[in-house]
This record gives structure tokens, sequence and C-alpha cells, in this order.
């Protein structure tokens, strides 16, 4: 299920303080690859038809909200679509490709189904689910280290940019979740990330980050969500 975690104390969204930037991060919508289970790391998969209304409803969202400055978004199909949508219910507004803010390289564990892994690849799943946070995947996998500075590098410079501004991150659920991790104030972890889920962070000059609220889906309600769908958790692709 969905939560709110560490509210930060600011409740009036529309005033950006000067020594921050307010990043709303959204995972891509629905792909057939979530709804099937398979594991999609860099490989390029579009969105679904229920994909693609996940983002024009956060898109109308968004749009009735104070006023984002950019979209940044994954070079990736997937995250791009959703982006392009977003942006033109808003208005037309920029978007902007970062290969930075793709999904986690999963190597050679890319294009299989998550329960078949270990059958198929054991050397990899195993490199996968290893609590070793150095441990890379074979097939030119990250690591979670790896992962972890890749976000953390691009969040931060894209932040710079855009001090006093609202931006919104097009990107996947593993990403996400890092981020979470980055920003929460006890390092935990989040368990899933919904397609089109609003999160929104606020990352500071001096390289505090900060939770506004996380994991708001209130804008699926008419058009529903993949709650039992491959992706955005620990397992994420």
């Amino acid at each position: 299920m969905a939560t709110s975690s560490v509210p930060e104390s600011e409740s009036d969204s529309s005033c950006v303080g000067s020594d921050y930037a307010e990043i709303i991060v959204l995972r891509h919508g629905e792909t057939a690859w979530n709804a099937d289970g398979r594991i999609q790391g860099h490989l390029d998969v579009e969105l679904n038809d229920a994909g693609r209304q996940q983002a024009a409803v956060v898109g109308d969202r968004l749009s009735k909200e104070p006023k984002i400055s950019v979209v940044y978004s994954s070079d990736l199909a997937r995250a791009y679509e959703t982006a392009q949508i977003i942006a033109a219910r808003c208005g037309g507004i920029k978007v902007v490709t970062d290969v930075d803010l793709r999904e986690r390289h999963l190597g050679d564990l890319q294009g299989l189904v998550f329960r078949d892994t270990a059958k198929l690849n054991p050397k990899a799943h195993q490199a996968f689910v290893s609590r070793e946070t150095c441990q890379e995947i074979p097939g030119g996998g990250e690591s979670r280290d790896q992962l972890h500075q890749r976000c953390a590098s691009s969040v931060q410079r894209i932040s710079n940019k855009h001090k006093g501004e609202r931006v919104v991150l097009v990107s996947h659920g593993g990403f996400i979740r890092t981020l979470y991790k980055q920003a929460s104030p006890d390092g935990r972890s989040v368990e899933k990330v919904l397609n089109t889920s609003v999160n929104i962070i606020h990352v500071y000059d001096d390289g505090k980050w900060t939770i506004k609220s996380w994991g708001d889906v209130s804008h699926l309600n008419p058009t529903g969500y993949l709650q039992s769908g491959f992706g955005g958790d620990e397992k994420s692709g």
C-alpha cells in the first residue's frame, strides 16, 4: 500500500525557498512487462494503454498545482513517453532527457521473468539478491552502490540548477527507491513505488534532502493502478 512518510513542516507547496529545489519524483506509467513480472532494467519497453492513461491523469493533476519549471526524464521510452504526456498536460513545458535517471542496469537478468531467474541464471540471480551492496550483476549490471552514487549525484546536480523552483523528474522504481533511502532520516527503504505515484523531496544547497510527501496515488482513483504489478520494489526492474 502506498504511504506518506516523513512530512516536512512546510505545507504550502507554492512557496519554494531560495535555498532548495522542490523535486516531484514520478515513476513511469505501467508497461506490459510490469504486468507480466518481466525485468526491464535498461531494456527499452514502451507504455501500455493503462500506462498512458495513468500519465495523462497525473499530468492533469500537476497542471492544477503550482508552476513547474521543467520536466526531466530518463531517456528510456517508458519514462520519456510519461514525461511527454505530463508536459503536454501542463501547457507544453520543456522535457529534458538524462541518461543518469535510468533504471538500475540488471545485466543478464534483463528480459527474464523474475520468478524464473534462479533457474535460468542462478549466478545473476544470486548477485541480484545479495546483501553485499558492492555486488555487481553479471552481464554489465550495476551494484546497489553504483546505483546510489548515480541517483544521488544526478538529483543533486539537477537541483542545483533549479533552486527556488518546482521540477518534475520521471524515472524508475529502483532509482526512486534509492532516492527515498538517501532522503530518509534513518536511511530506511520503502517497499514499493507504484506507477505514476507522486513523491516530493526538497534538495538543499548544503546537500540535505528532506521528504515532503511520498507515495501519493490519489489521482489514480478513477483509473486504477497495478498494485500487484512487478517493479518498483526490491525486485524492481
